[in-house]
């Protein structure tokens, strides 16, 4: 991957990343003051905005699955990105005229107003969030060797930063003087046609240039992989449309059952991953969802149901501002340390740069807590971007590295290992050495042809002979249809949707009890006290991840 034009293809490909973070963080930032303008209450305005999260906990899976599974001719992944993408244009679309909507119908009036922003909403942090994990499959898909995958997914989170970074710009600029807004009708219609332009430009660039390597690379044939396959040919262009849609149908009809134990049911490292992942991120999402709201009530004591132009309520609005400049200068600190996660990878290690970023951030969330210097506490939420660049990086680029070497962090449960004359080797390598002895004049298999047990040369190891189900001794050669089944047909994708759920659960669980927490403790500053302490539990489930070979047995 050396060379410029290897990194600006990688610019391109994840020029979809960019529009998306853009979409997103634009998108939702201007939302709340659209529903509370429809007469939204704000206890139920932060229910809606948790409606894409708990959806897309749901359909990830699914989702994630069925990419890996999928037997398009135009790709695994691209499919289920034009389909979210698709759902994300609606949501930009349906978003600022959801007034115009209403007015077709005038039986609706405010309430079905309220609905189409709803159903925007939703869709737009639906799809919006899921599509990342089909963008991050097909990194994983594009880029196999290990060092060029830690440089594709550190340009990955570089652009969710560089794309967070416009994204909370955009609303803070008026456009309700530019020509633009006065002929599409204001400030929102204008905003969400630059987010439909940039969005349909970083989707046509990144599908341009993405190709997806031959499917028949990808996974296996087995059962599962057969009941969600799907292909049809190029010669169909109608129906290559409905593609992705057909995939998630089947695949929602015939693998359900299977997709959600192997969900639940996951390798070790993975488990441990997740852990760690899922804290680390309630960590960053609560200091990231309520930051702004603590600068304003916390930091300079304003009160935001305080009447318009009185002194508290300026006091309010101006620690909102603030509390938004310094998300700003956590997106611009993690766009620069996602230009330099692999270098400082490649010096330190996954281990020390993860657990740094996490301590780094734990700190950072302490010293806001008790500090009431402005400009101390923008200076420490600059350094929380450590550990946004982080958490959009390693574990993706961990993940990836697991699946390389299959055999070594997600072993088949029915591989077992059997000695021959004293070498370890695995069970499914028996039927190999059983004709290498045979052509040697050994007129006997592993594992005996009466059934016997095998001991090491030292005598030391007793490995009891395989049994068939009526508990006779059987050959090595004998098929092994009782054996538990392993992680041998676990797709990236699947593992993908994983992480990303650990990132949606994060944002379900403080908007649903962070109101709460606040409220017994009569004290803002409870959101960074709590930020802090899902940190430490962070730091600790880190130390249980398994990042390289020698930590499996430690």
């Amino acid at each position: 991957m050396s060379g410029w034009r290897s990194q600006w293809r990688l610019v391109l490909l994840n020029s979809l990343t960019c529009g998306l973070e853009i979409c997103v963080a634009a998108g939702i930032t201007y939302v709340p003051p659209l529903l509370l303008e429809a007469g939204v209450e704000e206890q139920y305005m932060t229910m809606v905005l948790g409606i894409g999260p708990v959806l897309g906990l749901i359909f990830i899976p699914l989702i994630g699955s069925a990419s890996d599974h999928c037997n398009s001719s135009y790709g695994r992944r691209r499919p289920f990105i034009w389909l979210l993408s698709l759902g994300v244009l609606l949501a930009l679309l349906i978003i600022p005229h959801a007034d115009l909507l209403a007015a077709y119908f005038s039986w609706g009036g405010c309430a079905l107003q309220v609905a189409f922003l709803i159903l925007g909403v939703g869709l737009l942090d639906f799809c919006g969030q899921v599509c990342f994990t089909p963008l991050e499959a097909l990194l994983s898909d594009l880029y196999r060797n290990e060092e060029d995958c830690n440089q594709a997914f550190a340009m990955f989170s570089f652009m969710v930063s560089l794309g967070g970074c416009v994204g909370y710009l955009l609303p803070a600029l008026d456009w309700s003087r530019g020509l633009l807004s006065v002929y599409l009708g204001g400030q929102a219609e204008c905003l969400f046609f630059m987010l439909i332009l940039i969005f349909v430009t970083s989707v046509l660039i990144t599908m341009k240039v993405s190709e997806e390597p031959p499917c028949a690379a990808a996974l296996e044939p087995g059962p599962l992989l057969e009941a969600g396959r799907c292909g049809l040919p190029r010669s169909c262009p109608y129906l290559l449309k409905l593609v992705p849609l057909l995939c998630l149908l089947r695949t929602c009809w015939s693998m359900t059952p299977a997709i959600y134990r192997s969900y639940f049911h996951v390798p070790r490292v993975m488990r441990q991953l997740c852990m760690a992942q899922l804290c680390s991120w309630m960590a960053v999402m609560s200091f990231m969802l309520f930051y702004t709201d603590f600068m304003g009530e916390g930091l300079y004591e304003g009160m935001p149901s305080a009447a318009p132009g009185t002194a508290s309520r300026k006091r309010y609005e101006d620690g909102i501002r603030m509390g938004s400049l310094g998300l700003f200068f956590q997106c611009a600190t993690s766009t620069v340390f996602s230009l330099l996660m692999s270098r400082l990878v490649r010096h330190f290690g996954s281990r020390r740069v993860y657990l740094s970023s996490m301590v780094s951030f734990t700190i950072s969330v302490l010293v806001i807590c008790m500090s009431k210097s402005v400009v101390l506490v923008s200076l420490m939420s600059a350094l929380t971007g450590f550990a946004y660049a982080t958490l959009q990086t390693l574990p993706y680029t961990l993940t990836c590295h697991y699946h390389k070497e299959m055999e070594v962090y997600m072993p088949n449960k029915k591989t077992k290992n059997i000695l021959k004359n004293g070498i370890a080797v695995k069970r499914d390598s028996i039927t190999h050495l059983t004709a290498m002895d045979e052509e040697g004049g050994l007129t006997h298999k592993l594992g005996g042809t009466n059934g016997h047990a095998i001991f090491s040369q030292e005598g030391s190891d007793y490995y009891p002979p395989p049994h068939g189900q009526n508990g006779s001794s059987l050959s090595a050669t004998a098929p092994e249809q009782d054996e538990p089944e392993g992680y041998e047909k676990r797709g990236v994708g699947l593992d993908f949707a994983i992480l990303d759920s650990t990132f949606l659960l994060s944002q379900v669980f403080p908007t649903l009890f962070m109101g709460m927490i606040v409220q017994f403790t009569k004290s803002v500053t409870a959101y960074m006290a709590s930020s802090a302490i899902f940190g430490i539990i962070a730091i600790y489930l880190a130390n249980q991840i398994i990042f390289d070979q020698k930590d499996i047995n430690s």
